[in-house]
């Protein structure tokens, strides 16, 4: 029987999930249900049904360091050779379509999933994206970007609007998913939770029609985020295909009704019908139990692929006076809790149960005999979930004085607390018991070698005191290894940061609304994030965009442009063989439209030999002289004389050339009304100014007096209604608690929190419908027993609803 042939009701079905994790096939159509699974650094293959959040168990799978470390590889072929064994072992665990890479752009450090996500630019997201695609599909297992998009903040994340202006979105927030799009086809694409501009991603007919499909040329599936969607008919209008997890039937009569009262297309349920069944036959696998391990020998082998990512992506931020690598000899004293108990991955739907574990303590011993390097002695330095322990200091600065120690190896950084999906960070600062270590410490005179443990950005009040930092980011189970390796000089760090660092939060340009806590996130600094604003507006920072040492030196020379790109020369000046990333940035017309001062347009990473020259070539593409022009809604080229710059980071750019352009338009200069935005200075633009950007007055709107479906459970502390008030309460001081107590957030209670009542009918598996969504929200305005009587009523007219859809289904 051809797709088409089904009823109504059996092709709407396809349309939302079958449990937390599966879909819905269909025997007569010959389409096969197929699993999906979270997966962005590891395949968290869930063990019975499973749940959304990371609390239940899951296979053994391979942890392989998060896209924020990955990123600073700036090497899209290891990507792509991370995402072939991600896709091996999707494969493997009976996975057909894989959650991940995550590549939301990071808009401001504190946001709580920034671990997961890959670069404040768009090209470095774009194109590390498009490497971990090719690489998971080549094992014929889908990969799956999300969260599409504007997705920035934790905080309310089921019920945030993001509001941005056209010029913006499609140039910063969306050109990363393009280029992905584009560049490695990936057959599925989840959509994030939040509105765009007012309308539900999952249902935005602009993101899903015009611009990915008629666009971009995807021709895949798109899938909600679990709990994502809102309206089941708006999404198969707008172009989602599925629903996930599993609302039960709900949603099947609400398509099966919208046919037949003629609302909505069945040509659009059929388009959607087909896009998962595409799915279901293009993933398909053979001779894979559901219950299947991986192979030891899979598990080995991918242990040193994880281990060649994480040497790859560690980034060397300082080295005074050549303080590394450790020369033989040299006696450390090695102190902090993470030396010895492990942090290599972040907290939530990411959560990946790791094949391996190593520390830095065991490795550094392990690895005694070949580096000459010998640990003095362990001290853990800091309470774990920062609780102030002068013993624990002393201890360790007693151990560091020693004549016994040369030099003190400090692992410091984040805890489990800090990062996680669900919450964002509350300070760009490390416990202060660690950094109270580190001062301790210095005060030894003994040169301290920090290794720096975070999956984004954080403050290094003590920056000028240490003598080495390496950033290892949050590095996956082979991450120890591979820390020891670049202290002694096994191999040579050559990862560059793929975001900026502030000296301190208030430095960043959203400091002052960011996240937003009321319904509407208004991205009122534009286009000028991460480096766009730094060195737009002259803020100093503590390390730019694209920065990252070396044990090598090198130079670059000779730089020509010609119609298609750039050339130039690359020297390792020194006696060691090195890697470093040649960066190209370009600066648009003076006389033209509105842009920061450069932008990253392309890069290349260059591995060198000791006093080797190589010649690199950076190609112009799609993306380096375009604008997006929100009048004619099309892409420019600006004629007329620009800038091309060339180098190591953002601010060290030692090759610059003058080339012209003639593109399809005539330069155009900025509108004056803009402002402050024209030298970047967004902390001080006007709601006037503002509304230029933008091309419409913006107003926030203040706290709901009457709650609907879509304002958060975590909202009703604000209800006039008794019961409401104390649900929310209760939950917030619950996850409070948690947290407090066993060092880890409450990921159950902070989605709760989150959710608004309307995902209750999109996660309960058909237990709740939308007349009991309407009747919860009349608990929430205070009208407790009409509410209550509207649950238990509705309960029982859902159940009987339920039992005669499953009869249509299954023909009874």
């Amino acid at each position: 029987m051809e797709l088409e042939e089904l009823s109504v009701a059996e092709k709407a079905a396809m349309l939302s999930g079958g449990s937390e994790w599966d879909s819905r096939g269909n025997e007569k159509a010959g389409i096969p249900s197929f699993v999906m699974s979270d997966g962005p650094h590891g395949v968290r293959r869930q063990l019975g049904e499973g749940d959304h959040l990371g609390l239940g168990a899951s296979k053994p799978a391979t942890c392989f360091p998060t896209a924020g470390t990955v990123a600073n590889s700036w090497d899209p072929a290891l990507a792509e050779e991370m995402g072939e064994a991600l896709g091996q072992e999707a494969h493997d665990l009976d996975v057909n379509v894989l959650l991940g890479p995550g590549m939301n752009i990071k808009r401001n450090p504190l946001c709580g999933r920034n671990f997961e996500y890959y670069s404040e630019d768009p090209i470095v997201a774009g194109r590390m994206a498009a490497g971990l695609i090719r690489g998971i599909q080549s094992n014929g297992v889908s990969a799956c970007p999300k969260h599409f998009a504007v997705n920035s903040q934790e905080l309310r994340r089921q019920a945030s609007n993001s509001v941005v202006d056209e010029r913006t979105m499609r140039e910063i927030y969306l050109t990363a998913f393009e280029i992905a799009v584009r560049e490695a086809a990936p057959m599925t694409i989840m959509t994030s939770y939040n509105e765009i501009n007012g309308v539900y991603a999952h249902e935005n007919k602009h993101l899903l029609q015009d611009i990915l499909r008629d666009e971009w040329g995807f021709d895949g599936m798109v899938v909600s985020d679990w709990g994502g969607s809102n309206s089941a008919v708006a999404a198969v209008k707008a172009g989602g295909s599925l629903e996930m997890p599993s609302p039960g039937y709900t949603s099947v009569r609400e398509l099966e009704g919208a046919v037949k009262a003629g609302t909505l297309s069945e040509a659009d349920l059929n388009a959607r019908a087909a896009e998962v069944a595409k799915i279901a036959r293009l993933t398909k696998t053979e001779g894979v139990g559901r219950d299947d391990l991986l192979k030891d020998a899979v598990a080995a082998a991918h242990h040193e692929v994880a281990r060649k990512v994480a040497e790859n992506s560690s980034v060397l931020l300082k080295n005074a006076a050549a303080a590394l690598p450790l020369a033989a000899g040299t006696r450390v004293a090695v102190i902090g809790d993470m030396a010895k108990t492990p942090r290599f991955q972040g907290s939530g739907s990411s959560k990946v149960n790791a094949t391996r574990e190593e520390n830095i303590l065991d490795e550094l011993k392990n690895a005694a005999a070949a580096t000459g390097v010998t640990v003095a002695g362990y001290a853990q330095g800091y309470d774990r979930q920062g609780t102030k322990n002068q013993t624990l200091i002393d201890e360790a600065k007693t151990l560091a004085a020693a004549d016994t120690a040369d030099a003190v190896i400090a692992v410091v950084g984040l805890d489990e607390r800090s990062e996680s999906e669900g919450l964002d960070r509350s300070t760009m600062a490390i416990p202060q018991v660690q950094n109270d270590l580190v001062n301790a410490l210095t005060a030894t005179g003994k040169p301290v070698i920090i290794v720096l443990v975070a999956g984004s950005p954080v403050e290094l009040p003590w920056f000028d005191a240490v003598s080495a930092i390496l950033y290892v980011g949050l590095s996956g189970q082979a991450g120890a290894s591979a820390t020891v390796r670049a202290l002694t000089g096994q191999i040579n760090p050559s990862g560059h940061l793929a975001e900026t660092w502030p000296i301190s939060y208030v430095d960043c340009p959203s400091a002052g609304w960011y996240p937003a806590i009321g319904r509407d996130a208004i991205y009122r600094e534009g286009p000028f994030i991460g480096y766009r604003y730094y060195e737009t507006a002259n803020v100093p920072v503590r390390f730019p965009f694209g920065y990252g040492l070396s044990y090598a030196t090198f130079t670059y020379s000779n730089l020509t442009a010609d119609e298609t790109g750039v050339q130039f020369t690359v020297t390792n000046d020194s006696d060691v063989p090195g890697a470093t990333v040649a960066q190209l940035y370009v600066t648009g017309p003076s006389d033209g439209v509105l842009r920061p001062a450069r932008e990253l347009k392309g890069f290349a990473k260059v591995q060198l030999d000791a006093h080797e020259s190589k010649t690199v070539r950076i190609e112009f593409d799609r993306y380096t002289f375009r604008h997006f022009d929100t009048a004619a809604n099309a892409w420019r080229t600006e004629s007329g004389v620009w800038t091309l710059a060339v180098g190591t980071n953002a601010e060290d750019l030692p090759l610059t050339c003058e080339f012209a352009i003639a593109g399809d338009v005539d330069a155009i200069p900025a509108d004056p009304a803009l402002g402050h935005y024209l030298t970047g200075d967004v902390k001080h633009v006007t709601d006037a100014e503002m509304a230029v950007l933008f091309g419409h007055e913006v107003i926030a709107p203040g706290k709901p007096t009457t709650f609907g479906v879509n304002d958060p459970i975590s909202s009703w502390v604000d209800s006039k209604g008794l019961v409401a008030r104390t649900i929310a309460k209760t939950l917030t001081n619950r996850e409070a608690k948690t947290r407090q107590k066993t060092g880890a957030p409450d990921l159950n209670m902070l989605f709760i929190l989150n959710m608004p009542p309307r995902a209750m009918s999109k996660m309960t598996q058909g237990m709740v419908d939308s007349a009991m969504v309407d009747a919860i929200v009349k608990i929430a305005n205070g009208h407790t027993f009409r509410g209550l009587g509207g649950i238990i009523a509705g309960y029982f007219r859902n159940q009987s609803a339920n039992k005669r859809t499953a009869k249509e289904l299954n023909n009874d």
